[in-house]
């Protein structure tokens, strides 16, 4: 699901390296976000709201928001859409409150 050709975009890949997420290997490439190797890789649920349990992924791929937050190695509400990802690291669906409270 990545974008592999583009008009006018020159995509520059950085070398390949895997994750876990819930315990899934995943494949991801040196440089690019949390978030986008979750969404190349069929993924588009990073954690669960608490009241309603309902999913929340990727919306404003800046940082701003806390729709995709993730446990990364421990730590909760980790913005996946900005943080690069690391070889061995271990990201889980946050379900409800972190330290953000939502």
């Amino acid at each position: 699901m990545r974008i592999e050709k583009h008009p006018i975009l020159e995509f520059r890949r950085g070398e390949p390296v895997s994750f876990t997420f819930d315990g899934r290997e995943i494949a991801a490439y040196a440089g690019e976000t949390i978030a986008a190797a979750l969404l190349a890789n069929g993924i588009d649920t990073f954690r669960q709201s608490l009241e309603l349990g309902r999913p929340r992924g990727f919306f404003c791929g800046i940082g701003r928001c806390s729709s995709c937050c993730v446990i990364v190695d421990g730590a909760p509400d980790v913005r996946a859409c900005v943080t690069p990802v690391r070889p061995g690291m271990d990201v889980r669906t946050q379900k409800g409150r972190g330290r953000l409270g939502g």
